[in-house]
């Protein structure tokens, strides 16, 4: 048997030509590597999930993508953070809400030094039933709901406003370009509500918050009544909007609003800033690290390029030889001394050969009977005897006694030889 095939090779098919296989290994491959990218960069490339959610990546009235489209094409460099380990930047960072029971004591520790808007819930939304993807009014949220945005630290006190759309007043040192006219209805804050001394409950609530009860609003814009419409939360660099219809999505149809929404961004946000950042964690859009995402960013993807580099170059080595190729020998020769090599490596592997000497020592006398012209009436010992009277340096029944004796492959070996030099000196 053999693993080579004896008939010459068979003409190649078509549908295994190094021109198909090729194209079909560049598919394959790309493919491979479109199935990486986009199982590491889908989670980047989703929509904003619920239309009625007020965050940074909802087209909705009550969205936000406006002002984060509008940041980008003028340059502002935004940033939608979904991972909460980047919430700590230098940049100004927008926290929308849905809800003024969010929590979030996690980023007012985070941001306690650094610029951060958090921007209060207002409307209440619902999918629009007769058009997918479409949002509706119900109704403003319950007061009640909006005043908790930063309790127990500072439970505001809320009030709506009939507007008609007057301009805001901002505080004398805010830039001229702050500008807005009133949403309708406007959404103020009118002060905090005062905290009742014996309920225990609470003070222990505000002594574990963040905002301590010596924390004050300073305002920075308000409504021509003085209903507060931005302010600064004590000394830190936290600001509060009370109405995100200066900023969400019904806003940015106006280019007056649009402009003085630009330029409060720019006034709140510090000197050294390379960016906005628009928080979506609160509206559970948080995301661990993808590892497979790190092999596509620096430093590791150094390494990645090396790897395809090492594979494209493997690749080509299999597709073009260096050097002719080796033709494979056969597993089996053919011929008597291929058969007789293939029969000895048979008895070496069975460990047998020590048992051959007593066959090898018959087969030289049989030769010796044919050669010497022995008569045909002699047996055993008295053909040993015949043979031995022909003279010679050593014996003919020696040299069989020490072959059919032999132990080890080393032994046989030498009585072997022995016997054939004898056979080879009678015949010369």
């Amino acid at each position: 048997m053999s693993d080579v095939a004896i008939r010459g090779p068979a003409p190649a098919d078509g549908v295994f030509r190094p021109l198909t296989i090729a194209i079909m290994l560049a598919v394959g491959i790309l493919g491979f590597l479109g199935m990486m990218l986009i199982g590491a960069y889908a989670p980047d490339l989703g929509g904003g999930g619920n239309g009625s959610q007020a965050h940074a990546l909802s087209k909705s009235v009550n969205g936000f993508s406006g002002i984060v489209q509008l940041a980008e094409e003028t340059g502002r460099n935004p940033v939608v953070i979904r991972d909460e380990a980047a919430l700590g930047s230098e940049d100004l960072l927008i926290v929308t809400l849905d809800s003024g029971y969010t929590p979030l004591g996690d980023i007012l520790v985070t941001r306690q030094a650094k610029p951060t808007l958090i921007v209060m819930p207002k409307w209440e939304m619902t999918e629009d039933p007769d058009h997918r993807g479409w949002t509706r009014y119900t109704g403003l949220k319950p007061a009640s709901n909006v005043e908790m945005t930063l309790a127990p630290g500072i439970p505001f006190l809320i009030e709506r406003r009939r507007s008609e759309g007057r301009a805001l007043v901002g505080a004398a040192y805010l830039p001229p370009a702050i500008r807005f006219a009133s949403p309708r209805p406007l959404q103020v804050i009118t002060g905090v509500r005062a905290r009742d001394k014996n309920d225990k409950e609470a003070a222990e609530e505000l002594e574990n918050s963040v905002l301590g009860p010596d924390s004050k609003i300073v305002p920075l814009i308000t409504d021509d009544r003085g209903g507060i419409v931005l302010a600064q939360v004590g000394d830190a660099q936290t600001y509060v909007l009370s109405d995100p219809d200066l900023l969400s999505n019904r806003g940015m149809k106006s280019l007056g609003q649009a402009a003085g929404a630009l330029a409060l961004l720019d006034w709140l946000n510090s000197n050294e800033a390379e960016g906005i950042g628009f928080d979506v964690t609160t509206h559970g859009f948080a995301r661990a690290p993808n590892p497979l995402k790190l092999a596509f960013q620096p430093p590791f993807l150094a390494m990645t390029i090396a790897i395809g580099v090492a594979v494209l170059l493997a690749g080509a080595h299999a597709f073009g030889r260096f050097g002719p190729a080796e033709r494979r020998e056969r597993a089996l020769a053919f011929g008597k001394a291929a058969l007789v090599d293939n029969s000895a490596a048979l008895i070496r592997k069975a460990g047998r050969e020590a048992r051959m000497g007593g066959r090898y020592v018959a087969a030289i006398r049989e030769r010796a009977v044919i050669a010497f012209g022995v008569p045909a009436r002699l047996r055993d010992a008295a053909l040993d005897a015949y043979l031995d009277r022909l003279g010679g340096r050593r014996r003919f029944s020696e040299l069989a006694q020490a072959a059919e004796v032999a132990d080890d492959r080393h032994t046989l070996v030498a009585a072997a030889r022995a016997l054939h030099d004898w056979q080879k000196e009678k015949i010369g």
